[in-house]
């Protein structure tokens, strides 16, 4: 059993009020340890920590924060197998998925803004007796709340640009989903960053992630999670003038035209659902076929759903490991069986599954259902599991009104070979990020995020460095 505990000041250390939360494996559905349950004087002792350091982390050259953040990234790629094999444990996704992608991405994250912050510069506005330069200034202590579904990944995502750029941080990872970013404490002190710059406190929303955004001192907030708690930081924060970038849910539509590049199509479309079982905020849960199209698709798309095997993560063959909690895997269960009640009809899965010997763990078949109306809650609220629907369409504006008529608007995608289409519908859709004819496939300069329910603000970029930096105006006459 592993206690995981509080990183703070360089140093781990357990709560000042001696609780615990048990930590799950969800392959086994049993508890492989116990998390420290921070409270508001953790919060307090790991922000006493980030305004120490901050003076001299503020002031570090870029020189200096580059090779610091590259060297995290070296610690993690050293560390490849133990983080993979820690992210498996604690979220359930397969080990070869965590080896691929998500502690991959986090050594790619700070790197990425270790780069790009030595090309981050203020500007220049000449006039005829004066000049005017910006600075681009640490904000101080910020706030950073990260979710389950890639801990490690989405982690690091804003830890790397915040301190970057000179700040120092106090980051909330997510009570079911804590292990990777303890680790990442000790990596960071291997690769000599000082104590203080970044701080970890473990424990539940109500009563960390609530204290650190409610805390006079945090300047910013970055936090990526569920529409309904960021509404609440949102509340919080705004009439006390925090800075916040909020990423939120999705409910994204796939738009399939019938001169789509098929083969290409359906096996991205297979990822685009089920991929991390789902949990992605990116999946494209809402499946729009054109009409000529869509008898073939959906034999096809059900033949190799049925074919993608669900089993315990360690497995190479498994495509498809444990959702992440019981309340969770009770929850997306609860969604099958609403889809049914609206009328759905279950092409494939719709069923919990029980791989042999790991009979108790949280697993569920990858489920295709179709006959549902675009407005009913299936098609209209986030899931977040191995769920999609599927609906014929006929027409482009048909499925333009299909694929808007929602609360949330973070990512699309489109298959077609029509390149007028393809601009003519991105500039349509009411989403932060178009995909045509790909998925997933991301360049770490461009903005992300979302519109309506999914979001205020982009992160990645110079927009990750903008959001955690002041512009400060100097004007010089002569």
């Amino acid at each position: 059993m592993k206690d995981i505990l509080h990183f703070i000041d360089g140093q781990y250390v357990p709560s000042t009020n001696g609780q615990w939360i048990d930590v799950f494996d969800p392959s086994k559905g049993a508890s492989y340890g116990r998390l420290s349950a921070g409270d508001a004087e953790d919060v307090e002792r790991a922000i006493a920590a980030a305004e120490k350091a901050f003076p001299s982390w503020s002031q570090t050259s870029v020189d200096e924060r580059f090779s610091i953040l590259n060297r995290i990234a070296d610690v993690i790629d050293a560390n490849l197998d133990r983080l993979a094999a820690a992210e498996s444990l604690d979220n359930g996704k397969p080990l070869w998925l965590a080896k691929k992608v998500d502690i991959p991405r986090a050594s790619a994250n700070f790197r990425f803004f270790a780069q790009a912050i030595t090309q981050f510069s203020g500007a220049s506005y000449e006039m005829t007796n004066a000049i005017n330069y910006t600075l681009q200034q640490p904000l101080g202590v910020v706030a950073t709340i990260s979710p389950w579904n890639l801990p490690l990944y989405l982690f690091s995502w804003k830890v790397a640009p915040a301190i970057a750029t000179g700040n120092t941080v106090v980051a909330k990872p997510s009570e079911v989903t804590p292990y990777t970013a303890s680790l990442l404490g000790a990596l960071c002190n291997e690769a000599g960053l000082p104590p203080g710059v970044l701080n970890i406190v473990q424990g539940e929303g109500l009563a960390v992630g609530a204290a650190m955004t409610n805390h006079p001192k945090i300047k910013a907030i970055s936090f990526t999670g569920s529409t309904r708690v960021g509404q609440e930081i949102a509340k919080v924060a705004s009439p006390n003038f925090k800075k916040i970038s909020l990423e939120m849910g999705g409910k994204n539509p796939n738009l399939i035209f019938a001169d789509c590049d098929y083969d290409q199509m359906l096996k991205t479309t297979l990822s685009s659902s089920f991929a991390n079982q789902g949990q992605i905020c990116l999946c494209g849960s809402r499946v729009y076929v054109e009409a000529s199209l869509y008898d073939r698709f959906k034999t096809d798309f059900v033949a190799k759903a049925k074919s993608m095997k669900v089993g315990h993560p360690s497995h190479p063959e498994v495509k498809l490991g444990a959702v992440v909690s019981k309340p969770h895997y009770e929850k997306v269960l609860s969604y099958i069986q609403l889809a049914k009640e609206e009328g759905g009809s279950i092409l494939c899965g719709g069923e919990a599954v029980h791989p042999e010997g790991y009979e108790e763990g949280w697993y569920i078949a990858p489920t295709i259902i179709e006959g549902l109306a675009p407005d009913c809650r299936t098609n209209q609220e986030e899931i977040f599991g191995p769920v999609v629907t599927i609906t014929p369409f006929h027409t482009e504006e048909e499925v333009l009104g299909y694929a808007n008529d929602i609360p949330y608007g973070l990512s699309t995608t489109i298959w077609t070979q029509d390149v007028s289409r393809a601009h003519r519908l991105s500039r349509q859709i009411e989403a932060g990020i178009v995909w045509v004819n790909t998925w997933l496939q991301r360049d770490l300069r461009t903005p992300f995020g979302g519109v309506k329910n999914s979001g205020v603000g982009r992160e990645g970029g110079f927009d990750a460095l903008r959001f955690f930096t002041e512009s400060k105006n100097v004007c010089i006459r002569f």
